[in-house]
């Protein structure tokens, strides 16, 4: 059983509002489990939304923010149930959330969350941590990037045992039960 979820997602809302229903319901969803949601500390899009879902439901939030964001006011410094770290350098944050977790999970976002979901992903390929890399695949929102990932296979450039354990499910309990399944 999963306890601390790290969840990478945007900062923005994105241009179909079902992303952000979707970010608010997972968080509902995870403080119902009590599992820890550990993401990024930000306080606006679908980082602010999912948080937000996890706090009205009584749930325990981690947050890990540089101090350049936290200058740009877009964390949630000073609410109650966040515990949030300020770290000086992105890297940091991505360390610090790494050792947090037990597992990751990746909502829609941009090119910052994919950054992270690649950067975890290949530490787990190198053997640098066993915690189990998914997708959250809403109405197949990841189904090209899976594509892509599936012709570096299929050309050569990655084991296809990779690309295999990479969990991707179209719904939170997929994902979580994907996750769980591979926990060390």
């Amino acid at each position: 059983m999963i306890r601390r979820l790290a969840i990478f997602l945007g900062s923005r809302n994105g241009s179909d509002p079902r992303f952000a229903d979707e970010a608010y319901d997972v968080g509902v969803r995870l403080a119902e489990r009590r599992i820890e949601l550990v993401y990024g500390g930000g306080g606006s899009g679908l980082m602010g939304r999912i948080s937000q879902g996890v706090l009205d439901t009584g749930g325990r939030v981690y947050g890990v923010i540089p101090r350049f964001m936290v200058e740009r006011e877009w964390g949630r410094l000073h609410e109650p149930g966040v515990q949030m770290h300020v770290v000086e350098t992105m890297h940091e944050r991505k360390a610090m959330m790494a050792e947090r977790a037990e597992a990751f999970l990746t909502l829609p976002g941009g090119l910052g969350t994919l950054e992270e979901l690649f950067e975890v992903w290949t530490w787990q390929t190198l053997a640098l941590h066993r915690k189990p890399v998914g997708l959250l695949n809403t109405g197949g929102f990841w189904d090209p990037l899976v594509g892509t990932l599936g012709r570096l296979a299929d050309s050569g450039f990655m084991d296809r045992s990779t690309v295999d354990d990479l969990v991707v499910a179209p719904d939170l309990d997929g994902a979580l039960d994907g996750l769980s399944a591979r926990l060390p």
